[in-house]
């Protein structure tokens, strides 16, 4: 930075230097003393110009820095409060994100509670529906209930362990029906119950040879037709006409049924049809539930499945089953040479207590039976035991109301 030098100082300088110039004696020329002092002159002016004009700009420097020291103030005060709002700012918006989702929780919890109480809600109509449909389809023309076994009659007796026999149980012919073994397809009609029990009599059974072979001993005639299970399927029902010899009808149970014994006691049978006041039934195994049976009522005009129950009665120690009035009976032995005893029974609707049974045990029998299946028209069940072809008399009362 340049200094400026005050006047005496330049007039030491203008002598200092006037002291290496030659003595006037010796100068040429008189006047170039005066014009050199005169530039001197100058050069002493421009030089306080010069420390002015840097003394103004040295103040102007301080005032600038002055200022720029208080708007950086402002500035970082400014800064601070900015900072200090964005905080705030970002507090409260995730307070209000937790608001929001504390919101959206209590929504979702109403959707749900209201989802649960609709599907409550659904599930009783349902059930209402349902238990609608099932009293409608067991409807109220037969309330008996079984009060016992009374006595049995051997009608006739043949060879064959296994088999079943039986009336139409949908009409009042007389005929008498004969189906020998667990796997066969010839059936044997007779005229009437004498001419079962006679082989001499007249006139002579007719043999129909069915094109389809059956299976187990569940065979059931009902209003003409012969229903009984496909041996070569699982689960294919055939409806054949008697009267016309041919096949009318087939259908395929559903949920499992015919992949397991339907009874323990009764190794060929996997599906056990039956007849009562309400039409025709199916009792078999089903999936889930571990060896329980299943109760499935069937249309006989279309075979279309009406309705399906899971029952509490197990296929253990089990070995037949029939229905009456709707409630399903199912025969236990206990073991060996034990008796035979309805020790479980289903009613779908509900109608029939256990305290309400009395101790259901059927004549002394060696053995276990091929079938025992119940007719409606004359109040009996027809039973296959070892070769015997047996009909047992049965007691019955009317059910007791709720």
């Amino acid at each position: 930075m340049m200094v400026a030098l005050p006047g005496a100082s330049a007039a030491v300088l203008v002598l200092s230097l006037a002291a290496f110039l030659p003595t006037p004696q010796r100068a040429q020329d008189p006047a170039m003393v005066h014009y050199i002092y005169q530039r001197f002159q100058v050069l002493e002016q421009g030089l306080e110009k010069c420390t002015q004009a840097t003394r103004a700009y040295i103040e102007d420097f301080r005032e600038f820095s002055k200022n720029i020291s208080i708007m950086l103030g402002r500035c970082q005060r400014d800064t601070n409060d900015y900072k200090s709002a964005v905080n705030n700012l970002a507090l409260r918006v995730e307070r209000a994100q937790r608001e929001i989702d504390y919101l959206e929780y209590l929504r979702e919890s109403d959707i749900c509670i209201e989802s649960e109480e609709k599907t409550l809600a659904e599930k009783l109509l349902q059930e209402a529906e349902e238990d609608k449909k099932v009293r409608t389809l067991l409807n109220a023309s037969c309330n008996n209930m079984l009060m016992g076994i009374k006595s049995l009659k051997i009608v006739k007796k043949t060879m064959d362990t296994d088999g079943s026999w039986m009336k139409d149980s949908g009409s009042d012919s007389a005929k008498v029906y004969l189906l020998i073994g667990s796997r066969n397809n010839t059936v044997w009609e007779f005229a009437n119950l004498r001419a079962f029990m006679e082989d001499s009599s007249k006139p002579a059974p007719r043999k129909l040879i069915l094109p389809l072979s059956w299976q187990g001993s569940g065979q059931v005639i009902y209003k003409g037709f012969l229903f009984f299970h496909n041996q070569a399927t699982s689960n294919e029902i055939i409806k054949y006409n008697l009267q016309k010899r041919t096949v009318e009808d087939r259908m395929l149970l559903p949920g499992g049924a015919g992949k397991a014994l339907v009874y323990q006691h009764s190794p060929a049978t996997y599906i056990d049809l039956a007849v009562d006041e309400h039409g025709l039934w199916a009792i078999h195994s089903g999936p889930g539930v571990q060896g329980h049976l299943v109760l499935t009522k069937i249309d006989p005009g279309t075979l279309g499945v009406e309705h399906s129950w899971d029952t509490p009665c197990r296929s253990q120690d089990a070995e037949a089953s029939f229905l009456l009035c709707g409630v399903l009976y199912v025969v236990y032995r206990s073991g060996g040479q034990g008796p035979h005893r309805i020790s479980c029974t289903y009613d779908p609707l509900g109608s029939i207590r256990e305290e309400d049974l009395p101790n259901l045990i059927f004549p002394r029998r060696p053995t276990s039976h091929s079938m025992i299946h119940y007719n409606p028209r004359d109040k009996q069940l027809y039973a296959w035991n070892e070769g015997n072809q047996i009909i047992y008399k049965l007691q019955t009362k009317r059910k007791l109301p709720l």
